[in-house]
């Protein structure tokens, strides 16, 4: 196409910007770290999100072409997911502040998610993919959009509506995730192009653990520390693989990777402010990492569209 047009997998830089603001909430209370750069963080990412869904909306109605092509694309047919996933993140930014706004948030997010998941799950079952076409984006709609409701829920005091969407989050993570290794094992190397979508193979054990932490705040259940310490092995596994995963050039589909990097640090020092040893020991190191990781993509990407502008 001639145009330029706005993928839903732009989305992903809230998720990271998002979970990284919460990680620095959480620094207030655990470190005395200063509160004014978590709001910023969260400021920032409410406002990303906002011009991202607005953009987004314009070009389904103006263009709605563009976004039948994703929406029917084999792989990136997952990634509209985002728009739900990221409103529900965006929910938990909002919550201290508004709690009327975070409630419609919450249910356009849960209403979009129920809607996209169900019509996307369907077109799966129906059959006629080829194998190659299995990539970790299937986490999107039945996985991040389930765990990221079951929080959102949490944190507005529903627990009990919240544990069916981490069951029904759950229940899809193990059905797809032996789907995806073995595609990984026994089909040809991902393409160069498609890597970065590891990224979302490492998020769904923090994410769930995250998700249980709003709807059972101050716990370390055994099961808790099991999702949260396969989170991290995952994230280990990516940096063994780093070279051949940063084989493609810097590209905004690198984002990818945060979620599970945001979602892990703020496991991490939930842990810490429950007295979990282990977490209090890695605190430290895995807040700096995020960091280091979300601040040097964030610096890369403000690069790149400062130079497509000039």
């Amino acid at each position: 196409m001639a145009h330029k047009s706005l993928p839903a997998s732009f989305f992903g830089m809230v998720l990271g910007l998002s979970g990284l603001g919460q990680a620095w909430r959480l620094s207030v209370t655990l470190w005395g770290m200063p509160s004014l750069i978590g709001e910023a963080l969260l400021l920032i990412s409410v406002l990303l999100w906002a011009t991202l869904l607005c953009v987004y909306i314009y070009q389904a109605i103006w263009n709605s072409e563009t976004t039948r092509q994703e929406f029917l694309h084999p792989v990136q047919g997952s990634t509209p997911a985002l728009l739900a996933v990221s409103t529900l993140l965006i929910v938990l930014a909002v919550l201290p502040y508004s709690r009327t706004i975070a409630w419609l948030l919450t249910a356009a997010g849960i209403s979009w998610h129920l809607a996209f998941s169900l019509w996307h799950t369907g077109v799966l079952w129906q059959g006629g993919r080829n194998n190659s076409d299995t990539t970790p984006a299937l986490y999107l709609p039945t996985v991040a959009g389930n765990f990221t409701s079951a929080a959102a829920l949490g944190g507005l005091g529903h627990a009990d509506w919240g544990w069916l969407f981490l069951g029904a989050g759950i229940f899809s993570w193990l059905a797809l995730e032996s789907h995806v290794v073995q595609r990984l094992w026994q089909q040809n190397a991902l393409p160069v192009a498609q890597r970065p979508l590891l990224g979302i193979q490492f998020a769904p054990p923090a994410v769930c653990a995250m998700a249980w932490m709003m709807l059972a705040p101050g716990s370390s259940d055994h099961w808790l520390l099991m999702l949260w310490g396969y989170g991290l092995y995952q994230l280990l596994l990516g940096l063994r693989l780093g070279k051949w995963l940063g084989a493609h050039p810097f590209s905004l589909s690198y984002w990818a990777y945060t979620f599970g990097i945001a979602a892990a640090t703020v496991c991490c020092l939930k842990l810490t402010l429950v007295g979990v040893e282990a977490a209090h020991f890695l605190s430290i190191p895995i807040f700096i990492i995020a960091n280091l990781f979300i601040g040097y993509l964030a610096l890369r990407t403000v690069g790149k569209f400062f130079n497509k502008a000039l």
